[in-house]
């Protein structure tokens, strides 16, 4: 998110109204980071800003192509020059506090998106580990460089694509015309299948950027038709407005513009929201929007009187280093207090984000950028650059080091409380092991080629295997699961507006137990009420999950789940397979963390959670899911339902840390340890061979 001021060409006129916008989509990313519920959609501000790059960027080489002036070397030097100052900066400084805040795994994982930001992949490493929605995102302090990685390989790909254009004498217009029709088209095709990857995806972001491009290309390049066209168009629009004659051609069609574009801007900023498929059609609102004030131009009384206003075009000026303060800021409040700070924690973030932007732009990026610094300056700069992503290298391949803070908190408690990737996501073991495609499949994990048990649900199913898939209880298992998905026939899973597409976890399901006809027991295990109930337990707040009929038929959630289920346990019952339903262990509902450790630095004063909660609070919370798992008993006598709740509990409390182990990975998915004492039970007891 750089959005290159035009100061950095000569041959370009200063526009203050592009510093107002982008004022506009800086404030709009911070409201929704500091305060979502004011502005829902404001994540579109980054939208906003790609079209402004493209359109700053591409005047710029495009002018100088045709001047016959343009230089990759000059180009790349300025593009060091204008990102490098502070970012470093930002780098630098969310390491040190990474070092005093951060648990070890945490701390190793910021290493990770340190080296990936150093080299401009954060979209690339942030793709592979969840959405920029999910719950796990707050807490990853330098998350939002994705938005500057999908702009710099742009930088990198479409300057050498204009030169080799230009030297073998190609239309340049036709060919940006083509690239962004074949992003597009990636988007609105990606963002069905695959929401995070059309999100992270510079394939899929390109034509954002471009249709920028296409403006610079217009305004260097006004059309004889187009410009008498807009003319009219500006005579006709005054005409039906005022009674007096025109005294500007084009001043009405720009006040048009500008206000459509403004319009857009704030439709986009209060509809959009996460739970929509973004990007897909809906980043069409930002980019136009965008595209129309600038379109209109500066003497527009909206760009004028609103966005070349002092103010805006202060912040502008400090949008980029405010983008690169505010998120780490954030992030590390919400670390620090577990949960979502309060709002004058928040607010103070945020006013401290602004004034280390003015100081960073003011006493770090002007001098640097507009200084009489030359090529050593720029070598300075790349040096340091690798230096910040060999350190965070280090730190990823250290593990965080956990030496760091061993008077803090147990290790083993660390340990079982850390994420694993390799137990969210496939790790080539089906295609090694059994040679299954799991290419656009569920999530997939075996432990022998003769797998004896089939595992099916969610993440909750995902972690239930665990200890099988590490090979701590020895089950010959092969996993299939899909992240929020239920195994429902007839009925389709949604986040928000989002469709699931659980139907490919069911159809992976009837593909693998014919293959493999050893696999004799089927275990399925989801997360419960939270599907259905529009609510989770304890922080894990609203849910946006809900479920739909495919044949279109009105029910309620309860029913459709309880529906969709049988339906799917009966089909594999006639296929001679032993069912075990699980029913999903207790939630902890709290960050299991503050039950053994507590932060070096912290802002409010905590202390050590008890890690227990009512047994009648959870019973309360499964009432009806439990309800549902007997009605679903009652229509398939033949299935086993196995309760784990006697692991987690007594006859007052529920516990997620016994014998010195701690039983959760989070508020709701149990750690390796809880999925040994669980499948470890169910072997004892029969369940599992």
């Amino acid at each position: 998110m750089t959005a290159s001021s035009p100061r950095l060409g000569s041959h370009l006129s200063y526009r203050a109204d592009i510093d107002g916008l982008r004022c506009i989509a800086v404030l709009s990313v911070v409201i929704f980071h500091a305060a979502p519920e004011w502005i829902r959609g404001g994540f579109i501000g980054v939208d906003i800003f790609f079209v402004i790059s493209g359109f700053l960027i591409s005047s710029i080489i495009f002018s100088n192509l045709e001047n016959d002036s343009f230089s990759l070397r000059e180009f790349y030097a300025r593009r060091v020059k204008r990102i490098f100052p502070a970012l470093l900066v930002v780098l630098v400084a969310t390491f040190a506090m990474g070092w005093y805040v951060l648990l070890s795994d945490e701390f190793a994982q910021l290493g990770k998106h340190l080296s990936a930001g150093a080299l401009f992949i954060s979209n690339l490493a942030l793709w592979s580990e969840a959405g920029y929605f999910d719950a796990a995102a707050e807490i990853k302090p330098l998350l939002h460089l994705w938005s500057l990685g999908i702009e710099e390989q742009f930088y990198i790909v479409w300057p050498v694509l204009l030169i080799l254009a230009w030297k073998r004498a190609y239309n340049v217009l036709s060919l940006t015309v083509l690239f962004a029709v074949i992003s597009l088209a990636l988007n609105l095709r990606g963002i069905t299948r695959d929401a995070t990857a059309t999100f992270y995806s510079p394939q899929t972001r390109f034509w954002e950027l471009l249709c920028g491009s296409l403006l610079a290309w217009a305004s260097l390049h006004p059309h004889a038709k187009v410009v008498a066209l807009k003319s009219r168009l500006s005579r006709w629009l005054h005409g039906v407005c005022f009674r007096s004659p025109s005294r500007s051609n084009e001043k009405a069609l720009a006040n048009t513009l500008a206000m459509m574009g403004a319009l857009l801007l704030v439709y986009g900023f209060f509809r959009i929201h996460a739970g929509l498929r973004f990007p897909g059609k809906w980043a069409g609102v930002p980019v136009l929007g965008a595209a129309l004030i600038i379109m209109a131009g500066p003497g527009a009384w909206f760009n004028r009187a609103i966005l070349s206003n002092r103010v805006a075009v202060w912040f502008g000026a400090i949008s980029f280093p405010l983008y690169l303060w505010h998120w780490p800021l954030l992030a590390f409040t919400r670390i620090m207090e577990g949960e979502l700070p309060r709002w004058d924690i928040r607010l103070m973030a945020v006013i401290m984000a602004v004034a280390l932007a003015w100081l960073t732009y003011r006493f770090i990026e002007r001098p640097v950028r507009f200084g009489n610094s030359g090529r050593f300056t720029v070598v300075v700069l790349c040096a340091l650059m690798g230096i910040i992503g060999l350190l965070g290298y280090i730190t990823y391949r250290q593990k965080g080091f956990p030496e760091r803070l061993e008077f803090l908190a147990n290790k083993v408690l660390i340990d079982d409380t850390t994420s694993l990737d390799r137990v969210f996501f496939s790790d080539g073991s089906c295609e090694k092991i059994l040679q299954l495609d799991t290419r656009g499949n569920p999530v997939c994990h075996t432990t022998t080629n003769h797998p004896e048990v089939l595992v099916v649900g969610d993440s909750h199913a995902m972690v239930l295997n665990s200890a099988a898939q590490l090979g701590k209880v020895p089950v010959n298992s092969l996993l299939l699961g899909m992240h929020g998905c239920l195994p429902l026939v007839g009925y389709a899973v949604h986040d928000g507006t989002m469709n699931k597409n659980c139907a490919a976890l069911i159809d992976s399901v009837w593909g693998v137990l014919p293959r493999f006809p050893s696999i004799r027991t089927v275990v399925v295990a989801t997360r419960g009420p939270f599907y259905f109930s529009g609510h989770g337990y304890g922080i894990e707040g609203v849910s946006n999950f809900s479920i739909s009929s495919l044949d279109g038929s009105a029910a309620s959630q309860v029913d459709m789940f309880y529906r969709g289920y049988s339906l799917f346990i009966k089909k594999l019952l006639e296929q001679g397979k032993r069912v075990v339903f699980v029913i999903d262990p207790p939630e902890l509902g709290e960050n299991p963390r503050y039950c053994f450790s507590m932060r070096p630095v912290s802002i409010t004063e905590r202390s050590f959670s008890s890690c227990s909660h009512d047994r009648s609070k959870v019973m309360e919370h499964q009432a009806q899911y439990r309800s549902l798992v007997q009605k679903i008993q009652e229509d398939n006598p033949l299935m086993d339902t196995y309760d784990p709740i006697a692991l987690f509990c007594d006859e007052m409390r529920c516990y997620g840390l016994r014998e010195g182990r701690m039983l959760y990975l989070d508020d709701d998915h149990i750690s390796v340890r809880g999925s040994e004492l669980l499948l470890g039970d169910m072997r004892e007891r029969g369940f599992l061979p």
